[in-house]
């Protein structure tokens, strides 16, 4: 067992929001990291359009040498990869909850599951009523199963990690790839594929039309129906059982302290970087020749056998990558001149995360729906990419005003507020400008 059973609570002990000063300053940088490369990865594939073009579209506007290229290290540095990280920071967070809830002797269960449902109901209304590629909702459903693991030893949360994140997508992959073979044989299991290819290519076809049309209306119902086409899916309910996989692992570096103790820790983080670096670019790499032969039709997922191991090599790659950016980050906390300068832009904007990510949403509607500016399927990668780092260098110094005056975003307050069942104060104290004296 991890901890033993925790104490009884003390007398007038009560949940609260965590405090300024009780942050974790490299989570707040990490998430404010992180955010811009989901936004990035939304942007790119998503709120552009990319996802839904046909691929003769996709490789138009890919074309030229500066979009191959900003293209390729889209796929190589960002793709999933910050969305690996967010997940990680999700299960850290847990963890940094549980510890602080049980030296307050405050059951972590009640209020934990409060905190899920609240964020539960952000993302289904975000889903639903703004986009579809909303993370939250999946979350919060995800989140319960690490309460779970509440007690569990290092040992069983680590190998559960790696079972979550390399023995199920593994054992999915080659039951998909291998049972249609068996049952139907290769010409029957090629015309299914292609058959749930279609499916899928029409689904997709339909939601551009809507988001395309100049009708809000149109766009949130064919968000909306688009969204009730995904979610039965099994590829849905196989994401979510390695986003817990990734959670545990967060779950497991709060327990050692790994990003709350950074210099005790050094050692470790300079072989992260090295051994990331080294599954980063071998997963990443591996996945991305496959695509491109794949794409030339000199391989065929029908018939080689061999790449139903693919997305479990690619999961790895994602992994890699996110282990050295979280290792990077924390040896420039060593270097104290560049990490005051990092830290000021992009902590604020990893205490409003929650504010900025569902801002975020907003203002991509209003730039590529048709209703609004109605770029979608028109924004080359370079331009795409562009924007979106304009857009959140924006944020930045939003985040900066606002947090010198309240306490949370406004999105985090309401997620405090409803948890904890009392709006919490949102204004700051005025700083006195009196001096004190001495006596």
């Amino acid at each position: 067992m991890f901890e033993p059973t925790p104490p009884a609570p003390p007398s007038g002990a009560h949940a609260r929001p965590v405090d300024v000063t009780e942050r974790v300053l490299l989570v707040d940088v990490l998430r404010g990291f992180a955010l811009c490369g989901v936004f990035v990865s939304n942007s790119f594939s998503w709120f552009s359009g990319r996802a839904l073009l046909p691929r003769e579209q996709i490789q138009a506007l890919s074309a030229p040498p500066l979009e191959s290229v900003v293209t390729a290290l889209y796929y190589f540095f960002v793709n999933q990869k910050f969305v690996v990280l967010f997940s990680f920071l999700f299960g850290l967070g847990f963890s940094i909850q549980l510890t602080r809830a049980e030296a307050r002797g405050v059951p972590i269960v009640p209020l934990y599951s409060r905190r899920l449902l609240v964020l539960l109901g952000i993302g289904v209304t975000h889903m639903f009523g703004l986009w579809v590629g909303d993370v939250l909702a999946s979350y919060a459903l995800v989140g319960f199963a690490l309460l779970l693991f509440l007690r569990s030893s290092n040992r069983t949360v680590l190998i559960w990690a790696l079972v979550l994140i390399v023995g199920v997508p593994l054992l999915v992959s080659a039951l998909q790839h291998f049972v249609p073979l068996l049952m139907s044989g290769a010409q029957a299991a090629a015309e299914a594929a292609k058959a749930s290819e279609a499916q899928e290519a029409q689904a997709r076809t339909l939601f551009l039309e809507g988001l395309s049309s100049g009708s809000f209306q149109l766009a949130q119902a064919a968000n909306a129906q688009y969204a009730m086409f995904v979610l039965p899916q099994f590829k849905r309910l196989l994401w979510m059982s390695v986003t817990l996989g990734r959670f545990l692992l967060g779950l497991l570096a709060g327990r050692y302290l790994l990003l709350q103790d950074v210099e005790r820790h050094r050692a470790s983080y300079r072989r992260m970087l090295v051994w990331g670096a080294v599954v980063g670019v071998l997963g990443n790499g591996a996945w991305g020749v496959a695509q491109r032969l794949r794409i030339a039709g000199v391989v065929d997922p029908a018939k080689d056998h061999w790449m139903f191991a693919l997305p479990t090599l690619g999961e790895l790659g994602l992994l890699g990558l996110a282990a050295v950016y979280v290792a990077a980050f924390a040896l420039l906390l060593q270097r104290e001149q560049w990490w005051w300068k990092v830290q000021e832009v992009l902590a604020p904007v990893g205490r409003m995360a929650l504010t900025h990510y569902l801002l975020q949403t907003v203002v991509s509607l209003c730039i590529y729906d048709g209703w609004g500016l109605g770029l979608i399927g028109r924004m080359p990668p370079s331009r795409c990419v562009a924007l979106t780092l304009i857009l959140f260098a924006l944020q930045v110094p939003l985040s900066q005003w606002w947090l010198a005056r309240f306490r949370f975003g406004p999105a985090e307050w309401l997620w405090r507020s409803l948890t904890y069942g009392r709006a919490q104060p949102m204004r700051l104290a005025p700083r006195s400008t009196v001096e004190p004296s001495v006596s």
